[in-house]
């Protein structure tokens, strides 16, 4: 490296010309080779380093916008819209939309690209060489809400007043305080009284912003000053983020009839419907079954059937299924569980039960009789 290069390299920093630093010699060689003159040469270095210092700005507005996600105008597809086309959107594309200090209101459903439409303007403010700002209309609320109970609403307010265009996201979708229209009021009134221009999202009627900030005399004006230069907009059209599911059929009233039920191994309707009362009877397990409808038998053999009958007024009655031999203490549990399931613990019809073996043994010991208290 030769002084001269030393002493352009210090000219270079000198005057901020980082990626004129970092490609000249580059240059030099090629217009050697190729024998250019000195202007194109000269126009060649100015024109890389205008390039790269537009390249570094875009990002560093972009990183300051805080955007969710970076979305352009050509990544919208407009085709799912049936009153909103590009050609529309041709004054919010321009430096107009910021010089003259016009405003939108985007409006729809959850899924209509709401977000995307107003990233995509604010961005092409960006590279038209202005800054902007998003945020969503809870963030702004909170924010501006403990900066007013610290004493230090004055110093809160710039964030959102001085960008060239402010997105405020989500007007609607959320709960806010008492305080959420004087919060958007003091943006709105001085944003407004600037010409700068604010982009809002809601998925609520104007007509609800009322009930939403709690003021409906303060939504009005907020209203008001957004639309006196500025513009609604309706977006549409199914929503983008469900269009493999068809969602906006599955929403509507009619949509729960039994073709359009979610089925489950491809059965419409459960192969096992529950239990009713009126005439239906429960069979007895065998010995090596399991009760399936009420649950475990603890004896593991089996448990009394029963016959239900009457309506939900009376309690039904309990037949046993065997009366030929004696229950054993698990068999006779599983009855127990069962009568108090249907609401009769321990009931059985005893006259249309038949008679026992067991009931009619005779005592292993003898009672003795009762004597009436003195």
């Amino acid at each position: 490296m030769t002084a001269a290069d030393t002493d352009l390299d210090a000219l270079f920093k000198r005057l901020h010309l980082a990626n004129a630093r970092r490609v000249w010699r580059d240059l030099v060689q090629r217009a050697e080779r190729e024998t250019w003159a000195y202007a194109d040469f000269l126009t060649l270095l100015v024109s890389e380093e205008i390039a790269h210092r537009q390249q570094t700005r875009l990002g560093r507005l972009t990183r300051r916008a805080q955007f969710p996600f970076l979305k352009t105008i050509d990544d919208f597809n407009f085709t799912y819209q049936s009153s909103l086309r590009v050609h529309m959107l041709g004054s919010a594309l321009s430096v107009d939309f910021v010089t003259e200090g016009r405003s939108l209101i985007l409006a729809g459903k959850p899924g209509r690209g709401k977000t995307h439409l107003a990233i995509a303007i604010a961005y092409r403010a960006i590279q038209n060489g202005f800054d902007a700002f998003f945020t969503t209309a809870a963030a702004l609320i909170d924010d501006l809400s403990a900066a007013f109970r610290a004493g230090e609403l004055a110093q809160a307010l710039p964030t959102y007043t001085h960008p060239a265009v402010l997105i405020v996201d989500e007007v609607g979708y959320l709960t806010y305080g008492t305080d959420a229209a004087n919060m958007h009021f003091h943006v709105v009134n001085e944003r407004h009284r600037r010409h700068r221009p604010m982009i809002f999202t809601t998925n609520k009627s104007l007509k609800a912003w009322g009930h939403v900030l709690h003021d409906e005399d303060l939504a009005q004006a907020i209203i008001d000053r957004v639309l006196e230069r500025g513009r609604l907009l309706r977006l549409d059209g199914p929503s983008v983020r469900t269009l493999h599911v068809n969602l906006d059929d599955a929403m509507k009233e009619e949509s729960d009839q039994q073709a359009d039920l979610v089925r489950i191994s491809g059965k419409s309707r459960s192969e096992f419907p529950e239990p009713t009362y009126g005439t239906s009877q429960i069979r007895a397990c065998s010995s090596d079954q399991r009760c399936l409808i009420f649950g475990f038998c603890p004896s593991g053999r089996g448990f009394a059937s029963a016959l239900l009958s009457g309506g939900a007024s009376r309690s039904p009655p309990l037949r046993l299924a065997s009366p030929s031999s004696p229950p054993d203490l698990g068999q006779r549990t599983c009855t127990s569980k069962l009568s108090n399931m249907l609401g009769t613990p321990g009931a059985v019809d005893a006259k249309t039960a038949p008679t026992a073996p067991w009931k009619t043994a005779k005592p292993r010991f003898p009672q003795r009789p009762r004597t009436s208290a003195s």
